[in-house]
Formats: C-alpha cells, sequence, structure tokens
C-alpha cells in the first residue's frame, strides 16, 4: 500500500489553508448532524449526546465539531489503538473500527462507542473520520471496576471492506439491554462515517491530496502559534487552587488541587488527588487531557482551531493510579462529574492570574437520571438517560446563564413531550430554582428542579453533586446553591438509587453557581427585604453581608 506524501513537503498560501478549514469544519458538523438525524435513540436524536471528527493518517485531531468537549478524550486515543493492532497494509476501503474501552480501546467510558474508518484516495489513507454516540444502555450496573460497567470493545473490525462483521455485531448487541436501540444508533454512526468519507474524498478530488494534507499540517501549527501567542500575553506565575468533590458513591469530600505555571509561551497543570476508588468517577488520562484542553483553549483564546496543535504547548502531570489518572481496573462510568469539578478547579487558578476571562464556579455536575425498567406490553426493557444542566458562573461583566449545560458537557435536555411520549415516565414540575444563584455584582446562574412520577414499576440511579458544598464565588460573589434528591411519599434511596413503584415521585436539584464581585448597597437593601419576606434562605442573605462594602 502506498503511503500518505509528507504535507510538510508543500507550502501554501493562507486563503487556501483558510478555505480548506472551513471545508473541514463544515465536514464535521454535516457528519453530526447526519448521526442525529439518523438515530433511534433519544439520547441522540433529542440530546444530541454525540460527536464527530477528523483525523490526520498519525492520528491528530485535524477538527472536532462543536459537540461535547469530553468526547475528545475518547477520540485522542482510538485512532492510535487501531494503528498498534491493525498494520495499516491489511486496511481497505470500506473497513470500520468500533471501540469503547478505557483501557484497551482509547475510551474514557463504557456508554461512548466510537466508530473509525479510514479514508482513501487513489489506494492510499489520507485520513480517518471518527464518531462517537453515547448508548445509554449499561444501566443497572455497578461500579467498583470496570468489568462492571458494560461491554469492554477493543478496536476490532465492525465491517471488512465494507462487508458487516455480524459475528462482531452479534456479540455486542447479546450484551446490550435495548439492543434494538444500539442496532439503530450504530447504523447511524455508519452513515454518518460514509457522509465523512465522501465529503474528505470530494475535498480532496478538489484540491488535491498533497494540498489538502499540507492544509491539516498548517492548521495544526496555526493553532499552536494562536496558543503560545495567547499564553505569551498572559502573566508568568504559578497559582494554586484547592476544591472539594463529592459523590453518591463515597461518604465523604474527596480533595482536589492543581497548580498552574505560566512560562513563556508554554501552561504547566499539575494535579493532585487521592488513590483511585472503587467507585466510577475515576477519570482516564485522555479525559483530563480533553478536560484542560478544553479550559485552556476557553480562556487563552477561544478563536483557536480544535485541533492537536492547539495542546503543544500544554503540559498535564497527574500521578498514575489516582483519581485524575486512573489505571486499570478503575470504574470510570461517572468521570464526567469529576472532570467537571476539575473544570472549575482549572479556573479557580487562573481567576488569579486573568480574573476578567474567568468565570465564576459554575454548577461543577453533570447531574444525571437513568431509570431502567420492563414495558408491559412485551416484556422489553429500556434504559432512559438524561443529563440536566445548573447554574452558569457569573461573568465580570454579566449574570451567569441559568439552568444550562457548562464546561465539557454541552447536551439539551429531553424535551417533556418527547419523555413522556416515549417512557412511562411523567415530568410534574420543570423549573428554574429560585435562590439558587450566587449573589453579587453579577448574580450566579440558577439551578434547575425536575420533579418526575413513575408511571409504571422501575428503579433510577442519579448522580448529583455539591451537595455538602457549594460552588464558589469570584472576587466577592456569593456561592451558588445546593444539589439534592427530594423525595416523595414512600421513595428511598439507597445512596444513589431507589426502586419507584407506580405513582410515586421524587424530584432532582441540580446546583446553582457562583457570584461575580461584591454586592452593592442596593443589593444589600434588597437582599434583607427578601429575607423579610422569605423569598431567600438565611444562608444566602449571610452570604451577601459577607461582601465588603
Amino acid at each position: 500500500m502506498n503511503h500518505a506524501p509528507n504535507p510538510r513537503a508543500l507550502s501554501l498560501d493562507p486563503i487556501t489553508v483558510e478555505v480548506i478549514s472551513a471545508a473541514l469544519h463544515s465536514i464535521v458538523e454535516e457528519t453530526g448532524e447526519a448521526l442525529i438525524r439518523a438515530s433511534y435513540s433519544t439520547n441522540i436524536k433529542e440530546r444530541r449526546d454525540c460527536s464527530t471528527a477528523l483525523f490526520d493518517t498519525a492520528g491528530n485531531t485535524l477538527c472536532q465539531a462543536e459537540h461535547i468537549p469530553i468526547h475528545l478524550g475518547s477520540f485522542i486515543g482510538i485512532v492510535p489503538h487501531i494503528l498498534k493492532l491493525h498494520p495499516l497494509e491489511d486496511m481497505r476501503p470500506g473497513d470500520v473500527f468500533i471501540g469503547n474501552d478505557a483501557y484497551a480501546g482509547g475510551g474514557t467510558h463504557l456508554p461512548d462507542i466510537v466508530l473509525a474508518e479510514p479514508i482513501f484516495v487513489d489506494g492510499q489513507i489520507v485520513a480517518w473520520t471518527v464518531n462517537l454516540a453515547h448508548h445509554s444502555d449499561f444501566a443497572d450496573r455497578g461500579h467498583a471496576h470496570i468489568y462492571q460497567e458494560g461491554l469492554r470493545i477493543p478496536p476490532v473490525r465492525l465491517y471488512r471492506a465494507g462487508e458487516l462483521n455480524k459475528d462482531v455485531l452479534d456479540l455486542i448487541l447479546l450484551n446490550c439491554q435495548v439492543p434494538r436501540e444500539r442496532l439503530s444508533d450504530l447504523r447511524a454512526q455508519m452513515a454518518a462515517n460514509r457522509v465523512g468519507v465522501q465529503r474528505f474524498q470530494a475535498l480532496c478530488a478538489k484540491y488535491g491530496v498533497p494540498t489538502v494534507m499540507a492544509a491539516g499540517s498548517a492548521l495544526l501549527d496555526y493553532a499552536e502559534r494562536k496558543m503560545r501567542a495567547g499564553i505569551a500575553a498572559m502573566p508568568d506565575g504559578s497559582w494554586t487552587f484547592e476544591d472539594v468533590f463529592e459523590s453518591s458513591e463515597v461518604d465523604h469530600q474527596i480533595p482536589l488541587k492543581v497548580k498552574v505555571t505560566i512560562s513563556g509561551d508554554e501552561m504547566h497543570f499539575d494535579f493532585e488527588s487521592p488513590d483511585q476508588y472503587r467507585a466510577g468517577m475515576n477519570m482516564t488520562y485522555t479525559a483530563l487531557l480533553a478536560t484542560v484542553y478544553y479550559v485552556a483553549k476557553s480562556v487563552v483564546d477561544p478563536s483557536i482551531l480544535p485541533n492537536s496543535g492547539l495542546s503543544r504547548p500544554l503540559m498535564v502531570r497527574a500521578r498514575e493510579g489516582t483519581i485524575l489518572n486512573c489505571t486499570h481496573p478503575a470504574a470510570v462510568n461517572g468521570r464526567v462529574q469529576t472532570c467537571q469539578r476539575v473544570s472549575d478547579l482549572i479556573l479557580g487558578a487562573l481567576a488569579q492570574a486573568v480574573p476578567e476571562r474567568v468565570t465564576a464556579c459554575s454548577n461543577s455536575v453533570c447531574t444525571v437520571a437513568t431509570f431502567i425498567g420492563q414495558r408491559k406490553d412485551d416484556g422489553a426493557i429500556w434504559v432512559y438517560l438524561e443529563t440536566m444542566g445548573g447554574g452558569g458562573g457569573a461573568r465580570a461583566t454579566k449574570d451567569g446563564l441559568d439552568g444550562v449545560h457548562m464546561h465539557v458537557t454541552n447536551t439539551s435536555n429531553l424535551p417533556v413531550e418527547a419523555l413522556e411520549n416515549e417512557y412511562p415516565l411523567t415530568l410534574l414540575r420543570y423549573e428554574l430554582v429560585d435562590d439558587s444563584g450566587g449573589v453579587g455584582m453579577n448574580r450566579g446562574g440558577m439551578g434547575l428542579r425536575r420533579v418526575y412520577r413513575a408511571d409504571a414499576d422501575c428503579r433510577v440511579r442519579v448522580d448529583v453533586s455539591r451537595v455538602t458544598s457549594k460552588s464558589w464565588g469570584l472576587q466577592g460573589g456569593g456561592s451558588g446553591g445546593h444539589g439534592a434528591i427530594e423525595c416523595g411519599p414512600g421513595v428511598v434511596f439507597d445512596r444513589d438509587s431507589a426502586s419507584l413503584k407506580a405513582g410515586q415521585w421524587f424530584a432532582i436539584v441540580s446546583p446553582g453557581a457562583g457570584g461575580y464581585g461584591p454586592a452593592s448597597a442596593r443589593d444589600k437593601k434588597m437582599v434583607a427585604r427578601d429575607l423579610a419576606e422569605g423569598a431567600i434562605s438565611a444562608a444566602t442573605a449571610r452570604d451577601a453581608y459577607d461582601f465588603s462594602a
């Protein structure tokens, strides 16, 4: 097989590079929309819990669609794992690789299944189209270690030269609780990859393979230059920040710490955390990298292209075998909860260097509810996963956003009509939580309350955080409100899980976010009035009065 030409051997004018950059963005966005439109499960077609990307032949990210930042953690590892296990000489057009494993497949948790397909032009591989979909199937399982969390798939061929390996597909579907959804969503992923292959081949036909590959290399270098320039414009120094993370899987707060050092045009991140737990909140190193890259890009320069070049000036260290850099066989299903806290941890450090660029602490969690039950008509298992937004941190010039997904998550809430049409659940209330945003010159965003009624017997598992801690404010801003689970009559949670009988209800409250800047005298008068009228709690009023004048 012919190998791809050296992309650095050809120099291009900036206009051509920019045109090809826009084309790459168009390809990944169209691929993502194809996946969403063709999918079957509510988690993808409604909540858009998926991502798409293009990679060069070495496995470097050329372009990632603006979907879910944490999915970069799975993308980082999948192509290098494929290249390690499968020789390029054995690959043919129409080969498609599938994988999800956190330790032998480059993934970050098992529900995120990745399909990667090499793109051939004139008999040579010139790029990879890759997509990821969160398959909300692996419910009602333990999280002591990775073997309890679902089916582990190393990078194997799902299609060989365009022909389906039915044995592989049958093995996967047999281990799924809702195989009909999995089959349909996997077909949607295949359709999306076909779009990526065709569009990239058309791009190569228009400009030529050497030009497209040289442009890809130039875009990586351009992202690196912009990141280095942005870092160099920030003050040199080291800043440390500490926070705690709590989960319903453990009975105590877990300390987390980061030291961010800026030196010239490089930024170093040194993390400290306890040893990994027999619980699902551990993060693989690629999940940590994805989190760091997202925060660095958003603070240094949000306009930097989302490709591998931006990571070159960023050095990330965390001791192996810890919560933030776990090793086999640690459980990782709830890693996004920890990633969210790490995002705000980094912002807390950078706020000491560039406070005007950083928000106060957001809700610091991805609040998740996963329901599982059996349908009365045919006994089939149904699984419904939902993630809730919360408060967005207040900014130097604006209030925080209310009831939104923040940081490494970027999904939607399932519309009430879709939820009640497809599952035996009724949403009794869906509202912003008054008094949950931290007070200050600019108010923190409010959390959400969703009240669910089971219309048939089922089980539910809930991940919520900031139950015993609060999202911190900046520059004298107040802290956000707590997250919580509120139980109706007869509902009892055993840590994070409960059995629901038909007619029973419970509520999930997502945390509010921190405020920015001290409250003014007028603010304090309003706080005093609201306290007297019972509109806010004494704790929130106390936060406000603690501000300097």
